[in-house]
């Protein structure tokens, strides 16, 4: 119970622990200048720091009722016009360049317009290049009384472990199917469409939320569905021209990149369930007429190799990897070809 009353304080949908966390070191005057928030995308990283920078600048006049949503500062925050809250995001799906790093940290340096801190976020932290992470650094070894930092990134991995030794760490994990499903059936969803989005999700509220406000979440997601089964269906020359096309399209953007190979990743777990003859739900329940066919027709270990490849493609998505080519050896790795 105490975990639902205060993942209800802050409007976050699970990870109470994280809330909870947060909220002690509020109350208790232990604050960190930085800290660091894992875990994949759509999870929740980016509504839990903005509810925290909400908490830190509230204006209500019991700590323990922080944020109340109600005040300037937390409206501003919420609404993303407070000059307190400073969001460095990708542009045109390309990582964060050390120019705008520092642009960031020169306006942390002012001091803060109405709370007593200025709060800047780093979305997707872990695709920014050493380089420009490490512009970080002197912000965390002499911080400011009212600076806070808040990274955010799919694994701490791919921070620099000078930022990770300076920063608290908290990661984020996929929420349990059922809670995702209550949350959508309390925005109104029906119950089937609710299930369906939920174990689409993966755990991800962030995502489920999403598709449950746009169509054009699970309309992106069957197109890259198909886009697998084209590549499947095609010979060494078609695969080779899909690995171009999808290059041009969204070579630069690795964070587009990441969420197609994840959608298929995710799509040859239940291929490999399936010719294992598993009992398990699965996440693609809405294929599973044409999971089923694709798995009757394959080994066991070419469904393992298959993931395993995607997987692969993924964690070199984290590297100044050569993304035509990447998809190249992937396509020509998946089976189909004789």
């Amino acid at each position: 119970m105490r975990q639902k009353e205060s993942t209800a304080d802050w409007g976050i949908v699970g990870h109470g622990w994280a809330v909870d966390f947060l909220r002690r070191g509020l109350l208790n005057g232990r604050i960190r200048h930085a800290y660091l928030i894992t875990g994949s995308p759509a999870l929740g990283k980016m509504a839990l720091a903005r509810a925290f920078a909400m908490a830190l600048n509230c204006e209500a006049a019991v700590a323990a009722e922080r944020p109340c949503r109600q005040c300037r500062a937390c409206r501003t925050i919420a609404g993303g016009s407070s000059p307190d809250f400073i969001l460095a995001q990708r542009e045109d799906g390309a990582p964060l360049k050390i120019d705008a790093v520092r642009n960031v940290i020169r306006l942390l340096t002012l001091k803060p317009y109405v709370g007593p801190y200025r709060v800047a976020v780093f979305d997707d932290f872990d695709m920014v290049m050493p380089q420009a992470q490490d512009a970080l650094l002197k912000t965390l070894e002499e911080p400011a009384a009212h600076a806070l930092l808040i990274l955010l990134a799919r694994s701490a991995e791919g921070v620099l472990p000078t930022i990770r030794s300076r920063a608290q760490h908290i990661p984020l994990r996929p929420l349990p199917l059922q809670l995702v499903q209550e949350a959508l059936v309390g925005r109104g969803c029906a119950a089937g469409r609710a299930d369906l989005i939920a174990r689409l999700s993966s755990g991800r509220v962030g995502w489920a939320l999403a598709a449950l406000e746009d169509e054009a979440v699970l309309e992106f997601r069957q197109e890259t569905l198909d886009g697998l089964r084209d590549v499947l269906a095609g010979g060494r020359l078609e695969r080779l021209k899909i690995a171009e096309g999808m290059n041009r399209r969204v070579g630069r953007d690795k964070a587009r990149l990441r969420e197609i190979l994840e959608i298929w990743q995710a799509y040859w777990r239940d291929v490999l369930l399936q010719s294992c003859g598993s009992s398990a739900e699965l996440s693609s329940s809405d294929r599973r007429d044409e999971i089923q066919r694709l798995a009757g027709g394959l080994a066991v270990g070419d469904a393992l190799r298959a993931l395993e490849a995607t997987r692969r493609s993924l964690q070199m998505l984290s590297t100044n990897a050569n993304v035509r080519l990447a998809l190249e050896v992937l396509f020509l790795e998946y089976p189909g070809l004789d």
